[in-house]
C-alpha cells in the first residue's frame, strides 16, 4: 500500500511482527498543515450552519460505514501496530460507537436560562472552530476518535496527525468519512514527524484547540507553545498505575486478572497496571498464582485468533524496555517468538526497591514489579508515591476500604475489583503529571465549545 504525494519526504510504515515495511506515507509539511487548515475552516462554517438533527445524522453515518469496513480497520490495525486481532477489532468498534454516541449529543448540546432582573439571560454553546488532534501509536484509532468524534459532534472541523509509525488506518477513516456524507476537508488526516507537521498544528493560529496523547515530555511543550497562544489543549499523558490487593481480597481473582492489567497491549497502555500493590500477609499465596498465569500467556503472530499478546511498535521501543530490567533480576518471565519481530517477554520483577527506575518510571512494555505493603495507609502512600495519576485497580471485599481508598488514591480513573479504566459513556482523564482535561463521557461535547452569555433587556 502506498500513498502518492508530491512530497519527496516520506514515512516507512513497519509491521513489527516481522520487521517488513507495509507501506510508504508521505510525510506532511508545514505548508501542508496551512493550506489544511484553510479547507478545514471552510469546511467547519458548513458544517456548523447545519441542522443539529443534520449532523446528527451524517455522524451516525459514519459510524455505519465504520462498521461495514470494522474487520478491515482491524487487520489494518494488526499491520501497523501489531495488535492481536481481538483487541484490533474492539478498536474500531470503538470508533464506531464512540461515534454513534457523539451524535447523540449532537441535539442535547444545550446551553442554559439563567434568572437575572431585568430581562433573559442565556448561554449559547458554539464550536470552537478547527481542531487539531494528535494521536498516539499505542491505540491509533479509538484515542483519535476519543477527540474526532465529540469535536465533530459540536459542530467543529478536524485535522489528525497520526503517530509516524501507525497512519493507516487514520488514512482510511478519512477515505470512509466523505463517503458516510460528511462535507469534504472536514474530517482531514496529515501523516507527519511530530518537530513538522505536529508542530504546525499546535502554532498554528487557525487552530482553536489541540487534543494530544503521548509523553509527559512532549504534552509539556505542546502545552507551553499552546500557552503563549492562548490556546485550548486537552493533555492525556503518562501513567504509572496502581493494582493494590488487600488480603481479604478474592487472592485468585485478583491474580489471575494481574497478567492482562499490564499485558494488554504489550503493556504499550498509559493505564496498565505495572505497580501490583499487595499486602504482605497476602504477598506470598499471590505470587504462587500469578506466576503460572503470566507464564500461560500466549505471545505470538497477532494475526492468529490465538494469541493474547504481540510485539512491541518498534526497536527503538524494544531497546527502551529492555533497559529497564536488570540482567540479574528476579521474577517472572513469559516466553516469546523466535525470528523477527519486537518481541519481549512478560515479566514481573520481584525484591525490587520501591525507587528503582522500573518501579517509578513509564516504561510503556509488558513489565511490572510486586511490592508488598503492610496496612491501608501503607498502600496508599506506595499508590501516590509517584508524579502520576492516571488509573488503578483496588482488590477487596469491605466496600468501606474500597470507597476510602478510591478516594485517597490520586488517579482519574479507579476500578474495584476489576481492572476496567476506559468507557466511552464516562470521563477519562488523569491527576498531576498524567494529564490535563477530561474526555468521552457525557460532557465529550462541551470540550470543543465556547460559551457565549446573552443578555436580552425585557425592560421598556
Amino acid at each position: 500500500m502506498s500513498y502518492e504525494s508530491h512530497e519527496s519526504s516520506e514515512l516507512q510504515v513497519l509491521n513489527p511482527a516481522t520487521e517488513e515495511v507495509v507501506a510508504t506515507v508521505p510525510a506532511a509539511t508545514a505548508q501542508d498543515v496551512d493550506a489544511a487548515v484553510v479547507r478545514a475552516s471552510e469546511a467547519q462554517s458548513r458544517w456548523a450552519a447545519l441542522a443539529p438533527a443534520d449532523r446528527a445524522r451524517a455522524l451516525r453515518r459514519f459510524a455505519a460505514v465504520v462498521d461495514e469496513h470494522l474487520e478491515e480497520l482491524a487487520r489494518l490495525e494488526v499491520t501497523e501496530a501489531g495488535h492481536t486481532i481481538g483487541n484490533a477489532r474492539w478498536e474500531a468498534g470503538n470508533v464506531r460507537d464512540l461515534l454513534d454516541y457523539s451524535a447523540g449529543g449532537v441535539e442535547r448540546l444545550s446551553g442554559r436560562q439563567i434568572p437575572v432582573p431585568g430581562g433573559l439571560d442565556v448561554t449559547l454553546l458554539e464550536p470552537l472552530g478547527v481542531v487539531g488532534v494528535i494521536a498516539p501509536w499505542n491505540f491509533p484509532m479509538p484515542i483519535a476518535a476519543w477527540g474526532t468524534a465529540p469535536a465533530l459532534a459540536a459542530g467543529n472541523a478536524v485535522i489528525l496527525k497520526p503517530a509516524e509509525t501507525t497512519p493507516l488506518t487514520a488514512l482510511r477513516l478519512a477515505e470512509l468519512a466523505p463517503e458516510a456524507g460528511l462535507p469534504e476537508h472536514l474530517f482531514q488526516v496529515l501523516p507527519g514527524e511530530g518537530p513538522v507537521a505536529g508542530n504546525a498544528l499546535v502554532e498554528h493560529p487557525g487552530v482553536a484547540k489541540i487534543v494530544f496523547t503521548g509523553s509527559t515530555r512532549v504534552g509539556k511543550q505542546i502545552m507551553a507553545k499552546c500557552a503563549d497562544r492562548v490556546k485550548r489543549v486537552t493533555l492525556e499523558l503518562g501513567g504509572k498505575s496502581p493494582n493494590i490487593v488487600f488480603a481479604d481480597a478474592d487472592i485468585e481473582a485478583a491474580a489471575l486478572s494481574a497478567p492482562m492489567s499490564f499485558l494488554d497491549n504489550s503493556g504499550q497502555d498509559c493505564c496498565a497496571r505495572t505497580r501490583i500493590l499487595v499486602q504482605r500477609t497476602a504477598y506470598d499465596r499471590f505470587l504462587e498464582l500469578l506466576a503460572p498465569a503470566v507464564e500461560s500467556v500466549v505471545v505470538g503472530d497477532p494475526a492468529d485468533e490465538k494469541s493474547q499478546m504481540g510485539p512491541l511498535i518498534s526497536k527503538a521501543q524494544l531497546e527502551r524496555v529492555r533497559s529497564y530490567v536488570p540482567a540479574d533480576a528476579e521474577g517472572i518471565h513469559g516466553k516469546v517468538p523466535d525470528g523477527p519481530g519486537f518481541w519481549f517477554a512478560p515479566t514481573v520483577l520481584t525484591d525490587i526497591d520501591p525507587h528503582a527506575r522500573v518501579a517509578v518510571e513509564e516504561v510503556f512494555g509488558p513489565v511490572a514489579v510486586v511490592l508488598p505493603f503492610e496496612d491501608e495507609a501503607d498502600a496508599v502512600r506506595l499508590a501516590n508515591a509517584t508524579e502520576y495519576g492516571l488509573s488503578g485497580s483496588i482488590w477487596t471485599r469491605d466496600v468501606g476500604r474500597a470507597l476510602r481508598v478510591s478516594q485517597a488514591v490520586r488517579a482519574g480513573n479507579l476500578s474495584v475489583n476489576s481492572h476496567s479504566s476506559v468507557r466511552y459513556w464516562t470521563p477519562f482523564g488523569g491527576y498531576q503529571q498524567s494529564g490535563l482535561g477530561r474526555e468521552l463521557g457525557p460532557d465529550a461535547l462541551t470540550a470543543f465549545t465556547e460559551t457565549k452569555n446573552v443578555f436580552i433587556s425585557t425592560e421598556a
